[in-house]
């Protein structure tokens, strides 16, 4: 039996998704091999949900909303540990310590590295162009508070320029 148009061109669309909600996942998990289960659970959600999809707004808010969902769903299954990303002191420390390089993972690594939430609002706003109320509505989070951690990852990344020479050409 043929699947309706939309369920194909929503696994169409979510194929084209996945390295920007890799790169998501990413930011929540802070752990490579952990995002990369969490995109998974993320599709198989996406798809059995793909009813729920009214098809108004961008298909990506929608699949980032169910990541933060799904996010959330796995976090209260897994017990709590004690994070290594909670403190930005030692994260600006460990920072100034890498190479000057412009080396992607280097970069993907100390957007991961940021304390919960600042990273996903910062690659939301600052990478993918969403606006601060649609990263609140997809964070589930006030406006005023996309806001203030913006300004936070902002600060991370000011921070880490002033400990790297400057190049004049």
């Amino acid at each position: 039996m043929r699947q309706p148009a939309t369920t194909i061109d929503l696994r169409r669309d979510l194929v084209g998704l996945l390295p920007r909600l890799r790169r998501f996942a990413i930011t929540l998990a802070g752990d490579v091999a952990v995002a990369d289960e969490l995109v998974q659970a993320i599709c198989q959600r996406a798809i059995t949900k793909g009813h729920q999809w009214n098809g108004e707004g961008r298909l990506e808010s929608w699949i980032y909303t169910l990541a933060r969902q799904q996010w959330a769903d796995d976090s209260r299954k897994r017990k709590p540990k004690a994070s290594a990303r909670s403190n930005v002191t030692d994260i600006r420390e460990a920072a100034r310590e890498r190479s000057a390089a412009a080396d992607p993972d280097v970069i993907h690594r100390m957007i991961a590295e940021m304390p919960d939430g600042v990273s996903s609002i910062f690659l939301l706003v600052d990478v993918e162009g969403h606006s601060y109320q649609q990263a609140a509505d997809i964070m589930g989070i006030p406006a005023a508070s996309v806001v203030s951690q913006l300004a936070t990852a902002r600060l991370h990344f000011a921070g880490l320029a002033g400990s790297h020479p400057i190049h004049r050409y």
